[in-house]
């Protein structure tokens, strides 16, 4: 069963959406560990901001909530993580590297 219709916070990070997610449903971190294979302490820290979650990790969390594994990371992008300290992009750096070799 899908539970596509969860009204995950959009403009909030993986951590919250995930928190979000798992308040929704009226599940726990304890039972989340179950479900997902994962250490329910390793869930908290992922909620809390002290961990980042693996690819691997939000899909096996995903899997047991049911639900689509993007809906944590759609539409987020670096600046929803704070400043960077490197403001280029990929895109930047090979057009700097051909006007070098200009």
């Amino acid at each position: 069963m899908s539970r596509a219709h969860l009204s995950l916070p959009r403009r909030r990070g993986t951590r919250r959406r995930l928190r979000a997610a798992r308040h929704e449903l009226g599940i726990s971190l304890e039972d989340l560990g179950e479900l997902s294979l994962i250490n329910w302490t390793t869930i908290g820290k992922i909620e809390r901001g002290v961990s980042s979650p693996t690819v691997e990790s939000l899909i096996r969390i995903a899997t047991a909530l049911e639900i689509d594994p993007g809906v944590f990371v759609s539409g987020l992008t670096a600046d929803h993580y704070g400043k960077r300290e490197h403001q280029l992009t990929a895109r930047d750096l090979i057009r700097a590297r051909l006007g070098e070799r200009e």
